[in-house]
Protein backbone atom coordinates (compact mmCIF):
# COMPACT_ATOMS: atom_id res chain seq x y z
CA UNK A 1 0.00 0.00 0.00
CA UNK A 2 0.82 3.72 -0.20
CA UNK A 3 2.29 5.13 2.19
CA UNK A 4 1.03 9.12 1.55
CA UNK A 5 -1.35 10.39 3.65
CA UNK A 6 -5.17 10.66 3.23
CA UNK A 7 -6.61 13.14 1.51
CA UNK A 8 -8.57 13.84 4.83
CA UNK A 9 -6.06 13.71 7.66
CA UNK A 10 -6.43 17.49 7.36
CA UNK A 11 -10.16 17.44 7.97
CA UNK A 12 -11.73 18.07 11.37
CA UNK A 13 -14.25 15.94 12.87
CA UNK A 14 -16.74 18.76 12.00
CA UNK A 15 -16.02 18.75 8.58
CA UNK A 16 -15.25 15.03 8.10
CA UNK A 17 -19.40 14.79 8.90
CA UNK A 18 -20.15 17.57 6.92
CA UNK A 19 -18.95 15.64 3.83
CA UNK A 20 -20.56 12.36 4.86
CA UNK A 21 -24.09 14.68 4.69
CA UNK A 22 -22.77 15.92 1.93
CA UNK A 23 -22.33 12.08 0.34
CA UNK A 24 -25.76 10.89 1.72
CA UNK A 25 -27.35 14.36 0.21
CA UNK A 26 -26.19 13.25 -2.90
CA UNK A 27 -26.92 9.51 -2.85
CA UNK A 28 -30.70 10.20 -2.39
CA UNK A 29 -31.20 13.12 -4.87
CA UNK A 30 -29.49 10.67 -7.30
CA UNK A 31 -32.03 7.92 -6.47
CA UNK A 32 -34.83 10.92 -7.49
CA UNK A 33 -32.75 12.23 -10.26
CA UNK A 34 -32.37 8.87 -11.66
CA UNK A 35 -36.61 8.76 -10.82
CA UNK A 36 -36.96 11.70 -13.23
CA UNK A 37 -34.41 11.13 -16.06
CA UNK A 38 -36.56 7.67 -16.21
CA UNK A 39 -40.37 9.21 -16.25
CA UNK A 40 -38.95 11.98 -18.79
CA UNK A 41 -37.70 9.73 -21.33
CA UNK A 42 -40.66 8.14 -21.15
CA UNK A 43 -43.06 10.81 -21.76
CA UNK A 44 -40.51 11.42 -24.80
CA UNK A 45 -41.67 12.52 -27.90
CA UNK A 46 -39.75 10.95 -30.25
CA UNK A 47 -40.89 12.59 -33.65
CA UNK A 48 -40.59 16.33 -32.08
CA UNK A 49 -37.01 15.31 -30.41
CA UNK A 50 -35.76 14.77 -33.80
CA UNK A 51 -37.26 17.87 -35.10
CA UNK A 52 -35.15 19.26 -32.52
CA UNK A 53 -32.21 18.10 -33.33
CA UNK A 54 -32.61 17.75 -36.83
CA UNK A 55 -34.96 20.70 -37.78
CA UNK A 56 -38.51 20.59 -38.94
CA UNK A 57 -39.36 18.14 -41.49
CA UNK A 58 -41.99 15.50 -41.72
CA UNK A 59 -40.36 12.92 -40.03
CA UNK A 60 -43.90 10.58 -40.64
CA UNK A 61 -43.54 10.40 -43.99
CA UNK A 62 -41.16 8.44 -46.18
CA UNK A 63 -38.27 8.86 -46.89
CA UNK A 64 -37.74 10.42 -43.21
CA UNK A 65 -40.60 8.04 -41.30
CA UNK A 66 -38.98 5.12 -39.42
CA UNK A 67 -39.01 2.33 -40.86
CA UNK A 68 -41.82 -0.29 -39.49
CA UNK A 69 -38.67 -3.19 -38.89
CA UNK A 70 -35.53 -3.18 -37.89
CA UNK A 71 -34.51 -5.58 -40.79
CA UNK A 72 -33.92 -8.56 -38.05
CA UNK A 73 -36.86 -10.82 -39.30
CA UNK A 74 -35.33 -10.61 -42.62
CA UNK A 75 -31.73 -11.08 -41.78
CA UNK A 76 -32.73 -14.29 -39.82
CA UNK A 77 -35.11 -15.32 -42.83
CA UNK A 78 -31.75 -15.27 -45.08
CA UNK A 79 -29.75 -17.05 -42.23
CA UNK A 80 -31.93 -19.79 -42.13
CA UNK A 81 -31.81 -19.84 -45.96
CA UNK A 82 -28.13 -20.14 -45.55
CA UNK A 83 -28.00 -22.64 -43.27
CA UNK A 84 -30.51 -25.12 -45.04
CA UNK A 85 -28.73 -25.21 -48.26
CA UNK A 86 -26.40 -27.83 -49.06
CA UNK A 87 -23.10 -27.51 -48.60
CA UNK A 88 -20.44 -26.57 -51.58
CA UNK A 89 -18.80 -29.41 -52.51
Amino acid sequence: MSELPSALASWTPDQIAAGERWVETWRLAGQDLERIRRLELRKLDTYRTIEMLCGPRDYTRAPRAPQPTSGLVEQQHWFMKAHTREPAR
